[in-house]
């Protein structure tokens, strides 16, 4: 009895350390994380195409100062944010709401709109088949082109009296370009759905009859009625129906329609938040991919939102940090070689040459632009043609020849002939504004680094090796 005591304790620990199916691969502030949530996260951010591929230690790193990040967020309280929550849960509702509906749903609708529409066509007197052949005359034609044009029609028809073919003549003559190609055929018609005039005759005629020209605002019609029609079949009709669902969004609507009943029979005080997290909590259970694909979002909106209050806003905004940042390191920003600091432009009278150097002579640099804009490009006139910027070689053609002495050749400009550069030559950056977009992404990399080290040092991280050693493997 004792041996078995032991052996059953035995059993037990070991079910309890290798049994189970998604154990714990590491620990965030004593918060566990799942195995699964990590190679998740390895695995997609290690697919086939990804350049710069990590292996699993090397990823470890990446994963914690992420985890971090999220649990500074948390603990700033950010996922109490109004803004937050209306973002996360739309994004929820992306991946829940369509959980809702069924292809039986769908056809469902699409079955109702049927017999609906069915039943007013016929309410409505059913459908008629005819064609047409239209002699086009504008309402304020004047007394002779409307002789004209009747005198046209006229002849049309005694040709058909006479035995020539409807469908020809409509491809000849009628101005209903659409109808025109299929011998004058019209869709299928319902009372209402044409100018009285034409309607009156047409309803009057029987099957394989044609009218005598009829006149309406449109011209002179010929009309030919083909014959009753029955409505079209639910299966001749159904793409037609799939796409009107779709454009008119009646999948929401249906997916509204039972979420609100789901509501009433859950009796006073439920409401659709409580449906669509519980319809959630059921789905993770059963797809662990979905449930790390929302939990990713979740903390990645989290640690974007950290992200830009300590560290990408302030790289970009803090003007007093960054010039201080750049005059501490201002050696690393010195160039292998000039640059030109100016502008190469090209403008349409050669007396606007001087006259654009004389707009920015006494202007700081960062203003040319607002300048040269205001002063040659005003009223919708562009009268100059510039790129500002600080060129290396290569960078511009015209700079490369006319400020490097490059040779090179320099694709005109249309409408715009006389080519110009003005600024000057310098050979390291004169001012932070000169190497901004650098200085700003090198001071982000050093408050990034020093965050991280923060929170490594602020947060007690445990890492399984065990657990990390069978990610993949199992």
């Amino acid at each position: 009895m004792k041996f078995k005591a032991i052996l059953s304790v035995v059993l037990l620990s070991t079910t309890m350390a290798y049994g189970q199916t998604d154990p714990t691969i590491m620990t965030i502030n004593g918060k566990p994380v799942s195995r699964s949530e990590f190679e998740y996260s390895y695995n997609k951010n290690n697919a086939d195409g990804v350049i710069d591929k990590k292996s699993v230690d090397e990823y470890v790193n990446l994963f914690i100062n992420y985890k971090l990040k999220v649990q500074a967020a948390l603990d700033a309280h950010l996922d109490t944010l109004s803004s937050f929550k209306k973002e996360f849960l739309s994004y929820r509702d992306q991946q829940v709401r369509p959980t809702f509906i069924t292809d039986a749903d769908v056809e469902a609708e699409g079955h109702k709109l049927y017999r609906e529409a069915k039943q007013q066509v016929e309410a409505n007197g059913g459908m008629w088949h005819c064609a047409h052949i239209l002699i086009g005359m504008l309402q304020s034609a004047d007394k002779e082109e409307a002789e004209t044009v009747k005198q046209l029609a006229d002849s049309i028809y005694t040709a058909i009296r006479g035995g020539a073919d409807f469908a020809e003549l409509a491809k000849k003559y009628s101005t209903d370009v659409n109808s025109a190609k299929n011998g004058g055929e019209l869709l299928h018609l319902q009372k209402g759905q044409t100018v009285p005039e034409f309607e009156k005759v047409l309803f009057a005629l029987k099957p394989g009859e044609i009218s005598a020209p009829v006149l309406s605002p449109f011209g002179y019609h010929i009309i030919k009625m083909i014959g009753r029609e029955e409505f079209p079949s639910y299966e001749t009709l159904h793409p037609d129906i799939m796409r009107y669902i779709e454009m008119q969004g009646l999948r929401d609507q249906i997916i509204e329609q039972k979420l609100d009943s789901l509501v009433e029979s859950e009796g006073k005080g439920a409401t659709q938040e409580e449906i669509l997290a519980k319809k959630l909590s059921s789905l993770e259970k059963e797809d662990v991919n979905l449930k790390n694909l929302i939990r990713e979002y979740y903390d990645g909106l989290l640690m974007i939102e950290m992200s830009n209050r300590t560290v990408w806003d302030k790289a970009a905004k803090d003007e007093k940090a960054l010039e201080a940042y750049f005059l501490k390191h201002k050696k690393q920003y010195k160039w292998t070689e000039p640059r030109f600091k100016g502008i190469a432009y090209h403008v349409k009278k050669k007396e606007d040459v001087e006259a654009v150097k004389a707009c920015v002579k006494d202007v700081s640099f960062n203003q040319w632009a607002e300048k040269l804009r205001d002063k040659f490009n005003a009223d919708n006139t562009i009268r100059i043609r510039v790129e500002k910027g600080i060129f290396r070689k290569g960078d511009n053609a015209l700079v490369d020849r006319d400020v490097f002495g490059e040779k090179t050749t320099v694709k005109p400009v249309a409408g715009y002939p006389i080519d110009a550069v003005y600024g000057k030559k310098i050979k390291a950056p004169e001012s932070m504004d000169d190497v901004r977009d650098l200085v700003v992404s090198n001071y982000q990399e050093e408050l990034e680094k020093a965050w991280v080290e923060s929170l490594r040092k602020r947060y007690k991280v445990v890492v399984d090796k065990n657990v990390l050693s069978t990610v993949n493997k199992h």
